[in-house]
């Protein structure tokens, strides 16, 4: 039976550095001696895709090689399970995560990497104001503890990011490097990532989207027009837009069609009731003269007409022949008309029209709208500063997801793609999934402590109103709470051995932390070996001892503390059983807290019988 200590793979987050390393030396498995790359061997055997010039195009800037390495540091943290923050626990498939997203998209590496169809963030614009990530390199959780408020610290503060500073883009371009790079191997190869920013970092934005993603990958830059007045007090010019940057993650992204609006459809009718339905038309005239389009069309009461001076026909004669076969042309109401038009029908159209890069609040929505649906589920209050629009995040879901795709949201602020992604559901029936994270900053809002707070009780209410608006609809509304935390896995603390040995030996006798529960360890564990949190688990009593079986048994976990040598039999052959029922496929895994034995042969004895019936992946906590 192998202990997973606090050292192993298992208990942190997959390490960038050396996924690089092994992809790298699975390709050229040549530029490697004693373990480490000869960059001159690489080079000659990458030929000329290597610049070597000095000066390079790209965006530099100072701290880009540290911010580079946090998204390639594992994290040691581990997200805890809140049933009683959430809705619809035991069913529903959506996650709502507290904490720093850097810390948590590392988290979510092995259980969901290339899973994400669509990313959706609206990240702090640099204002000038203070930001809230302000990552440190050695200890990231401890630094999230303390800026939160959750364990005492000193010194603890924002870090001012004015224009004077001499840092103000380049603080915001650390906050955002590192966490795109982890977004982007969340994402499926067909995925893609719209981005909401204003001017002020559009550029920036861009280029370093340009590196993480590739030029090659960006999709669309939109204006989006987030008031629908202007603002007479503005000094200068009234900025009444936004923008939404998209980068999808290879070329497999198909964008969708946008479905027509009822104006788009109206053009459609059917004057002359042709069988074939609804059409509407279009000009047979280009506006340049091209000699051998330039003919005569007889029209139905025999008159012959020509295209106007300077212009010509859009189509041959042979065309147009075919066109008078298939009864295509309109000459209007009277037979007698002076220009011929092509039938266009709408049966014959795709379905929907290409998007375009100008999103009027019309069916975008805008700040006002935004607001107002604050407002109105929050009993007309508005505990949310700068919401985005729910139509805004439909565009992109119709767009960019289908029926069953996952979307996440690591900047969720008021949870507005919570609330989209479940509305859209109830309008066309699908089964997407929601993952959002929100650093619980600290606000001033009276009965929200923090902004994660306010984005909960809007998904509460959201669901709740979804549900009344679509009484038929009986999809998922619901949502997990999780708050990240350090590691249930207790590491060796030199700085406090130094000061008391012995306790700190003692403690070290059991490597969990006796703080937290039976639930907390069991989703580590499903952090750590890669298995979705939303996965179904079922709890059995066998022997006296709760057994858990996630994900239908691929998982089969017992974290009672306390296994004697009496209790070994029944609880083992109890899991078999229960494993040979649950008939899980591929290779099943065996965990036990490594403490709970009495001793090395009650660990030894429950290894061996569950060996002897093919359950031979068996791990110690």
């Amino acid at each position: 039976m192998n202990p997973i200590s606090p050292g192993d793979p298992e208990t942190r987050s997959p390490d960038g550095v050396a996924d690089n390393v092994a992809r790298l030396k699975d390709l050229f498995s040549e530029a490697f001696t004693e373990g480490r790359i000869d960059f001159d061997v690489l080079r000659q055997l990458l030929g000329a895709a290597v610049d070597e010039r000095e000066e390079k195009y790209g965006l530099n800037w100072h701290g880009k090689r540290r911010a580079r390495q946090l998204a390639l540091t594992p994290s040691t943290g581990t997200l805890r399970p809140c049933p009683g923050e959430s809705v619809d626990w035991d069913t529903t498939q959506n996650l709502v995560i507290e904490g720093d997203n850097l810390e948590v998209l590392k988290l979510l590496q092995k259980s969901y990497a290339g899973k994400v169809k669509l990313i959706y963030i609206d990240p702090p614009y640099n204002t000038g104001k203070d930001f809230v990530y302000p990552d440190d390199f050695r200890d990231n959780i401890g630094n999230y503890l303390a800026l939160t408020g959750q364990v005492d610290g000193s010194g603890r503060k924002l870090t001012s990011n004015t224009e004077a500073s001499g840092r103000f883009h380049t603080d915001w371009l650390n906050m955002m490097y590192p966490r795109l790079k982890l977004a982007r191997t969340l994402l499926r190869q067909d995925g893609v990532v719209f981005v909401s920013i204003d001017d002020g970092e559009l550029a920036s934005l861009q280029a370093i989207m340009n590196e993480v993603f590739g030029e090659e990958n960006r999709y669309c830059v939109v204006a989006w027009q987030k008031k629908d007045t202007p603002s007479n007090d503005a000094q200068g010019v009234s900025t009444t837009h936004e923008y939404v940057v998209a980068y999808s993650r290879g070329t497999e992204f198909v964008r969708r069609l946008i479905p027509r609006s009822d104006e788009q459809l109206s053009v459609y009718k059917n004057p002359d009731n042709d069988p074939r339905g609804e059409w509407t038309r279009g000009a047979l005239t280009r506006k340049e003269y091209v000699e051998k389009d330039y003919y005569p069309i007889r029209n139905p009461s025999g008159r012959e007409v020509l295209p106007p001076p300077g212009t010509s026909w859009r189509v041959s004669r042979a065309t147009l022949d075919r066109l008078i076969a298939e009864d295509r042309l309109w000459w209007g109401r009277d037979a007698d008309g002076d220009m011929p038009f092509v039938k266009r029908f709408l049966s014959e159209v795709q379905e929907g029209v290409v998007p375009v890069s100008w999103w009027g609040y019309e069916f975008a929505g805008s700040n006002r709208n935004a607001k107002m649906e604050m407002r109105s589920l929050f009993d007309d209050q508005a505990p949310f500063d700068t919401p985005k629009p729910t139509k805004l995040i439909a565009r992109i879901l119709s767009i960019a997801s289908t029926a069953d795709d996952l979307v996440l949201d690591f900047f969720a602020g008021s949870g507005t793609t919570g609330h989209a992604v479940m509305a859209q559901n109830a309008a066309d029936g699908g089964k997407r999934r929601f993952i959002l994270v929100q650093l619980p900053e600290p606000t001033r809002q009276s009965g929200y402590a923090t902004i994660a707070d306010i984005t909960k009780e809007r998904l509460r209410r959201a669901g709740r109103k979804v549900r009344d608006d679509n009484p038929m609809f009986s999809g998922d509304l619901g949502f997990r709470v999780f708050k990240l935390a350090s590691s249930n896995i207790r590491a060796w603390e030199p700085d406090r051995a130094r000061e008391d040995v012995v306790r700190t030996l003692e403690d070290s006798i059991d490597h969990l932390k006796s703080d937290r529960t039976e639930q907390d360890i069991l989703y580590e564990l499903l952090l750590k070996l890669g298995v979705d949190l939303c996965v179904p688990i079922v709890t059995r009593s066998i022997g006296g001892m709760d057994v858990h079986a996630v994900g239908g048994g691929v998982l089969m976990a017992c974290l009672a503390t306390r296994i004697g040598r009496e209790d070994v039999e029944a609880l083992a052959l109890g899991v078999v059983a229960w494993h040979r029922e649950l008939a899980p496929a591929g290779e099943v895994c065996c965990v036990f807290r490594d403490a709970a034995f009495a001793d090395d042969v009650a660990k030894t004895n429950l290894a061996a019988i569950l060996d002897q019936h093919g359950l031979k992946t068996v791990r110690s906590l």
